[in-house]
């Protein structure tokens, strides 16, 4: 996705200097994250759209206007055309409870130590809020790629290919948030690869 949407918005690729996300980050491109396509798992690391997928960009309000020539293109997905539809806009809003389906943090696969990165991230930003993994609700893997077994992580663990590379990371979520500490974590994110959808948070279910 991030690769056919950097054909029709090149700055993507680069990121912006001077936003309120990527100064607080000290990193150009931390503002820009791209939300994963929701579906309907269809195996083998694919997805079928349904009528409530939706493609959402997430960045800094200066830029919006960058993006609106998306609108009405067809982008190339894996070799599959994906037309894309009429834009709309949303402000964060804040919520006590975050969640992200997949964070990666570099260096980091081990559940405690990965735990632990979370925490000194959210310190870093000054942010008060419990981190947590969050536990799968069964043994088997919903794509049947995995084998049930005692053994296996209790959390929630997904992998990232990028190329020929598997990048470890997992379900995060963060609670006990206040509005400004909310916000924050969702303009800045946890761990990297956002443009990839990690480190992605929205409200959290429930």
């Amino acid at each position: 996705m991030y690769a056919a949407l950097c054909k029709h918005l090149p700055f993507l690729h680069g990121g912006h200097q001077g936003s309120r996300a990527a100064a607080d980050r000290s990193a150009p491109d931390f503002n820009i994250g791209i939300h994963p396509l929701n579906g309907s798992l269809s195996g083998d690391r694919s997805l079928t759209l349904t009528r409530s997928s939706r493609l959402t960009i997430r960045l800094d309000s200066d830029f919006i206007s960058q993006v609106l020539p998306l609108a009405g293109k067809q982008i190339l997905v894996g070799g599959q055309p994906l037309n894309v539809g009429v834009p709309e806009i949303r402000p964060l809003r804040p919520a006590a409870r975050l969640y992200s389906r997949l964070v990666v943090i570099k260096g980091f696969m081990e559940p405690e130590p990965f735990l632990e990165a979370v925490r000194r991230q959210l310190e870093a930003m000054k942010v008060r809020g419990v981190p947590g993994l969050l536990k799968r609700q069964g043994l088997k893997s919903r794509e049947g790629r995995s084998k049930a077994g005692e053994d296996r992580c209790p959390f929630i663990r997904r992998t990232l290919r990028i190329r020929d590379r598997e990048i470890v990371g997992y379900a995060v979520e963060v609670a006990e948030l206040d509005a400004d500490d909310s916000i924050r974590v969702q303009e800045i994110g946890i761990g990297g690869r956002r443009k990839f959808g990690c480190g992605v948070f929205v409200r959290a279910r429930g």
